[in-house]
């Protein structure tokens, strides 16, 4: 049975979805430069699951508005900076998940468990990793961060290729991008 995208996704041109990623108001963190750093004591699990000294966040706006304080910096250090400070966060894999992706008009949709909705292509791009036998795919978010696919975001994008092609790939506003680790 193929894929259907949830009706929040689906029902989505793909000039609503960019619109909608326009008007997500995030915190300028690129442009502060905060002295004092420390560690923030948390930790991202694999799977998406926030933790803080231990404890797990279990309040998804909590989980979204530190998502916005969120950066990765050349080295791979994932940062929570606000302008009076920059803390560490220990992050497992990827900082995000894509839960959702959905194929409009030329171009690939995604939804991140933040509630995001992310677009795929130049600036965004897809990344394959891993091997033939433990493969996992990426997508770039913001800010040098990167969503991992779940297991049934992974799924559906590999149907969305073989729908068009047996080559593994997929093509979101004009960039193209293999599901195969190199």
């Amino acid at each position: 049975m193929p894929y259907e995208a949830p009706p929040e996704l689906a029902n989505l041109t793909l000039a609503q979805i960019a619109e909608q990623v326009k008007q997500r108001k995030l915190p300028p963190v690129e442009e502060w430069s905060p002295q004092k750093t420390g560690d923030s004591l948390m930790r991202i699990a694999a799977d998406g699951s926030w933790f803080h000294d231990g404890g797990q966040i279990n309040r998804p706006a909590m989980v979204r508005a530190f998502a916005g304080l969120l950066m990765r910096d050349a080295q791979g250090q994932h940062w929570l900076v606000t302008p009076f400070e920059k803390l560490t966060i220990e992050v497992e894999d990827a900082p995000l998940i894509a839960t959702d992706v959905s194929e409009v008009q030329g171009g690939l949709g995604f939804r991140i468990n933040t509630d995001e909705l992310v677009l795929a292509g130049p600036d965004n791009p897809i990344a394959a990793r891993g091997n033939s036998e433990t493969p996992a795919l990426y997508l770039t978010v913001r800010r040098g961060l990167e969503a991992r696919l779940n297991r049934s975001t992974y799924q559906q994008l590999a149907d969305i290729a073989l729908s068009h092609d047996d080559d593994w790939a997929v093509t979101s506003q004009g960039a193209r991008f293999s599901l195969l680790p190199a």
